[in-house]
């Protein structure tokens, strides 16, 4: 089995576990979440929601995520696969630190860590985007890191919509060329809500006094982790379906 191969087995795995129907534990932990979450005090969703409107605009139209790392164009896979599990294990850290001390302050700290990491996914997403050779000053790339972030972090109906324009997105690229409509017509309350409610129970352990921060430190390490094994497998798909049409 060539690199390759190895690259669509894997890719057909993540995918197959990604509609898999929810476990015990997982069910638990919703239902659960779902309890903490309504009575979380109304402030620290706000800052939510406020907080992800306002990154996503700095993402889409700001320069503040565009990285200094070059844009790798014309890398094989294999080492580009590489590059991207040393970035991940980098920004994990900043993660799990940052985590871990926000969670130690308890609720009001823990409305600070929203924010903080929101902020380190868009960098990591932005970075990687420049490992796999696409440049993140075109804003149909940004709308890229965008969509796979919605994937990551929503429901399965949503999620399954996300796939399928990412599998086409050599087609669906070409009417993000311009941001002209784009946040105009960007479905924010879907956005928000999906992504607060997959927050889930172990985020919101980062708000009890006492285990905070070990609860943050865990939440953050997990939390990327799913956000690696997303975005890695969206940029292998494109590449994989690039490098075949070149």
């Amino acid at each position: 089995m060539n690199y390759e191969q190895k690259v669509r087995k894997e890719i057909a795995d993540w995918e197959q576990k990604m509609f898999k129907s929810p476990g015990w534990l997982e069910k638990t932990s919703k239902t659960i979440s779902t309890r903490i979450n309504q009575v979380i005090p109304a402030k620290v969703h706000t800052v939510i929601t406020t907080t992800i409107r306002s990154i996503v605009r700095t993402a889409l139209f700001g320069a503040e995520y565009t990285p200094s790392r070059q844009v790798q164009r014309n890398r094989e896979l294999e080492p580009a696969d590489e590059e991207a599990k040393e970035l991940f294990s980098q920004y994990q850290k900043i993660a799990v630190a940052e985590g871990a001390g926000t969670g130690a302050g308890g609720i009001m700290l823990s409305m600070v860590d929203f924010p903080a990491l929101i902020a380190i996914k868009m960098k990591y997403l932005f970075e990687l985007a420049h490992v796999y050779g696409y440049d993140t000053k075109q804003f149909s790339e940004r709308v890229f890191i965008l969509k796979v972030f919605q994937m990551t972090f929503s429901g399965p109906e949503s999620r399954s919509k996300l796939l399928s324009s990412i599998k086409h997105w050599h087609l669906e690229k070409e009417q993000w060329l311009s941001d002209t409509e784009y946040y105009r017509d960007m479905d924010w309350e879907t956005f928000q809500i999906e992504y607060r409610d997959t927050l889930d129970f172990k985020k919101m352990l980062q708000m009890l006094p006492g285990i905070g921060a070990l609860a943050g430190a865990w939440a953050n390490y997990t939390i990327l982790e799913d956000l690696r094994e997303f975005a890695m497998n969206a940029y292998r798909m494109r590449r994989l379906h690039d490098d075949a049409v070149k």
